[in-house]
């Protein structure tokens, strides 16, 4: 075949191909021989029919329309192998007639192909990861965490004051705009902790300071968008309430003595049970942290996107995306609407969220193709032989012949180069270790402190206010 290739606007290409008037006509000999198979003609045994005969009876032109669309499926894919092309949706051919035997056949097609776009740049990327092994501070953190899940409620003095570090035990009346009952909040005695999300930030206001047998009433406006679990239903409405502090709880966890780790536990003592959780963590970061490096190199590296992403892309990516999400479903057994219910958001959110995963996973493969081509990454085909084999098809050679005819090779070199290229990404990158449970803390204790400050700076100003208000008078 004579291919020539012509680079259009937009991504895309003119193909022009010649096939030898020799292919030509094994295509014509081919389509005769198997109309003879296929067909029964009047007269002859089957197979055995002259070109005369089919011609008069499917007619020539038919004939010649199959042989066309023959040639043109066979060389298309060729054509997509032999000049290293990746398409993105499908060809538009240009009308070539038909063809003719003895003579050779040129047909052309449109088509759209992955842009080669360009990175800011090609230097190894630098990301954070958590430290490596376990840190005393990530220790701490999971220790505790795991103390909090046995944690108690006990009464405070009657003269403690409600503080947002507190528990309650509250009686609450809470009616409408219209003084029905709102059963759902509602009740004699509920434990309640302020910022949990149970009920709203105006909520936890007003209750900042009651003691023990104070009552107090109040009526809040709920925000539309309210997202409490109590007050999401009165969205836009007012909620008039009366509410009784039982008693002030202080929450208590328990300390880590051997004791507790011994009997609540159920190691031998609180040494082993550090040292367990500390085996776990270490398993979970072995398990997490490839894939957190990963994410982290692509984050950096789509950073360094230039240009936007061709729409036949973000829609090829779009509609892999969906078919994988729709096939896990399906596999699930849940329904689209249950999935959107336990999400909490409706179709349009969905198809938005889609979009937009959509086009960073094209960014990121466009991303990786640029780093491929600036590091001379390429696959083999020993490479793609390789990954047949890897499949644990029972005939790999076949299949990849099969892939090679088709003109579908290249999806597999896309695959390999982009995973050498990740690797490489991954292998150059210039990691920080970071400890992040430790930067917590340090953040926690810093916030504490500045809230202390400002505590003791408003007590200070107090005297000096009350003696202004005095002299004034």
């Amino acid at each position: 075949m004579d291919i020539t290739v012509e680079a259009l606007e937009d991504n895309k290409i003119k193909v022009t191909v010649t096939v030898e008037a020799k292919d030509v006509d094994a295509a014509v000999k081919k389509t005769y021989r198997d109309f003879a198979q296929k067909y029964n003609f009047p007269g002859f045994r089957k197979g055995r029919a002259p070109r005369p005969v089919i011609d008069n009876a499917l007619g020539a032109e038919a004939v010649m329309a199959t042989v066309t669309e023959d040639v043109i499926n066979k060389a298309y894919p060729q054509v997509v192998e032999s000049e290293k092309l990746f398409p993105v949706g499908s060809p538009e051919f240009g009308d070539a007639g038909m063809v003719e035997a003895g003579k050779p056949f040129t047909f052309d097609f449109t088509l759209s192909v992955k842009p080669e776009v360009e990175l800011t740049s090609y230097e190894p990327v630098s990301i954070e990861l958590p430290v490596a092994g376990v840190s005393d501070a990530e220790l701490e953190e999971q220790v505790t965490a795991l103390r909090e899940h046995y944690v108690t409620y006990e009464d405070a003095s009657a003269a403690t004051k409600m503080k947002p570090e507190n528990y309650a035990d509250l009686a609450i009346k809470a009616t409408d705009a219209e003084g029905a009952d709102i059963a759902a909040i509602s009740t004699e005695s509920r434990l309640y902790g302020p910022a949990t999300g149970m009920l709203s930030e105006a909520f936890d206001a007003e209750i900042m300071g009651m003691k023990k047998g104070q009552s107090k009433e109040f009526s809040l406006e709920v925000a539309e968008d309210e997202a409490s679990v109590l007050l999401s239903a009165q969205a836009g409405k007012t909620v008039s309430f009366e509410v009784t502090m039982n008693v002030v709880k202080k929450k208590v966890v328990p300390e880590l003595t051997d004791e507790w780790a011994r009997d609540t536990m159920g190691f031998e003592d609180a040494a082993d049970l550090k040292a367990r959780v500390s085996e776990s963590i270490e398993a979970q970061k072995a398990d997490l942290m490839p894939r957190m490096k990963e994410s982290a190199c692509v984050s950096e590296l789509i950073k360094r996107f230039e240009g936007e992403v061709p729409e036949a892309l973000a829609e090829e990516a779009e509609a892999n995306l969906l078919q994988d999400f729709f096939t896990q479903l399906q596999r699930q057994n849940v329904s689209f609407d249950a999935y959107l219910a336990q999400q909490g958001m409706n179709a349009e959110q969905f198809k938005a969220d889609v979009k937009l995963q959509a086009a960073d996973e094209a960014k990121q493969q466009l991303a990786l193709d640029a780093w491929a081509r600036a590091k001379g990454i390429e696959a083999t085909d020993a490479d793609v032989t390789a990954e047949f084999a890897k499949a644990g098809l029972d005939n790999p050679a076949q299949v990849e012949k099969e892939w090679r005819e088709t003109g579908r090779l290249y999806l597999i070199r896309e695959g390999i180069v982009r995973a050498k290229a990740m690797a490489d990404v991954m292998d150059t990158a210039q990691v920080t270790e970071v400890d992040y449970a430790a930067q917590a803390q340090a953040e926690k204790k810093a916030k504490k402190a500045a809230k202390k400050k400002a505590k003791k700076e408003e007590a200070a100003d107090a005297p000096a206010e009350a003696a202004e208000a005095a002299d004034a008078e």
